[in-house]
């Protein structure tokens, strides 16, 4: 399974930017599928994520402000980022958990945020 993240960039604050990822297979059936982020010299974490068992969940910080959503047409996890802030720059990963350890990552694509 391969994740191919895309729309990563340069955006001036309070701007807008829309990621997607595109897998190389059906998506319908899986357990998870979300972004997440890694600043520099700081840990990866969940940005959004949409899980079979308990839908959507948004990090406290970008509630609001982004939306995750997919398209199970076209075997694609979307991330709408709106009036983005300079603490929103991190390079951006996509990740699919099919089940059990089954999971798959992007790899990863930059969002740079100018004050």
């Amino acid at each position: 399974v391969q994740l191919q993240a895309f729309g990563g960039g340069l955006v001036q604050a309070g701007g807008s930017l829309r990621l997607s990822c595109a897998v190389s297979r059906d998506i319908t059936s899986s357990a998870a599928m979300g972004w997440y982020r890694q600043a520099p010299g700081k840990e990866r974490e969940l940005v959004a994520e949409i899980t079979r068992s308990d839908g959507t969940k948004y990090l406290d910080s970008v509630k609001g402000r982004f939306t995750i959503s997919s398209d199970n047409a076209k075997n694609t996890i979307d991330l709408q980022m709106a009036s983005v802030k300079p603490e929103d720059t991190a390079v951006y990963y996509c990740r699919l958990h099919l089940w059990g350890r089954f999971e798959y990552w992007g790899q990863g694509t930059l969002v740079t945020v100018s004050s």
